[in-house]
């Protein structure tokens, strides 16, 4: 769980990631799932923004067993400035993190 809190905690505000990225950058390739359930271990509200981390699909996981915080997920997004639509998709080729130590410049 620290491996993965550790690369969440660097994806910067207004961009996403993605479980499987998440488990790539940890080694974990193949891992996705134990990323999300890495997050969901966590006491909310967290200073790790979880909320950055979306599917493979540029949307939130919805269920009724994440109690609640995949509408939390979505308002902090929008605070954010990440546009969400009423099904939970996100634009991941906009709003996708490069990863760290990438450079952002052209």
């Amino acid at each position: 769980d620290q491996r993965v809190y550790a690369v969440v905690a660097q994806i910067p505000r207004a961009q996403l990631a993605t479980y499987g990225q998440i488990a790539e950058l940890i080694g974990a390739y193949g891992c996705a799932r134990q990323v999300g359930w890495a997050l969901r271990r966590l006491t909310l509200p967290s200073e790790i923004p979880w909320h950055r981390v979306v599917n493979a699909k540029g949307c939130i996981s919805l269920s009724l067993s994440r109690e609640g915080s995949d509408w939390m997920q979505r308002d902090l997004l929008l605070q954010e400035g990440i546009p969400v639509d009423p099904g939970g998709r996100l634009d991941l080729s906009r709003y996708r993190w490069p990863g760290p130590g990438a450079s952002c410049g052209g």
